[in-house]
């Protein structure tokens, strides 16, 4: 796992913590993020598309404030060398989230994925993996990607 990701993650979404709204919503897109932030760090170099598809699903569509997405690419940025586990990411989603949000989660990966107007084998794979950690019926997995691939925006 990230470490310093994760403790970003655990602290943003810790019911304690005083200054992030507690809302289901606001923990997908935590946890969403995280994730988005893996996808971009999958090609050998994340793109100037991929970083901007990434940053604007954490500030407009995910409602993350600035300081949030700011500390969650740059810890995401620094520890882009370590080995990568998702499970607490993929954990939350698939036990806190309805099938519709699940969904969401996907799409953003392709949008990020199809950033660079390719997304390659290793990009498929890291979303089909999230997909079926999170439950995202393969069907699912394909619709989400043709609607991204042929430029539909993700919905929600």
């Amino acid at each position: 796992m990230l470490r310093a990701i994760q403790s970003f993650f655990d602290s943003q979404i810790d019911p304690g913590h005083r200054d992030v709204r507690q809302s289901d919503q606001h923990r997908l897109q935590v946890a969403t993020g995280a994730l988005l932030i893996e996808m971009m760090r999958t090609d050998v170099e994340a793109t100037e598309g991929e970083r901007s598809v990434v940053m604007a699903a954490l500030q407009n569509k995910f409602d993350l404030t600035p300081e949030e997405t700011h500390d969650l690419m740059e810890l995401a940025e620094a520890e882009a060398d370590d080995a990568i586990d998702h499970y607490q990411f993929t954990s939350l989603i698939k036990t806190g989230f309805s099938p519709e949000q699940k969904r969401k989660v996907v799409e953003y990966l392709w949008a990020v994925a199809y950033a660079d107007e390719n997304a390659d084998k290793h990009e498929e794979y890291l979303v089909r993996k999230i997909a079926n950690l999170i439950g995202v019926s393969h069907k699912e997995f394909i619709e989400a990607k043709l609607r991204v691939r042929d430029g539909g925006e993700p919905t929600g």
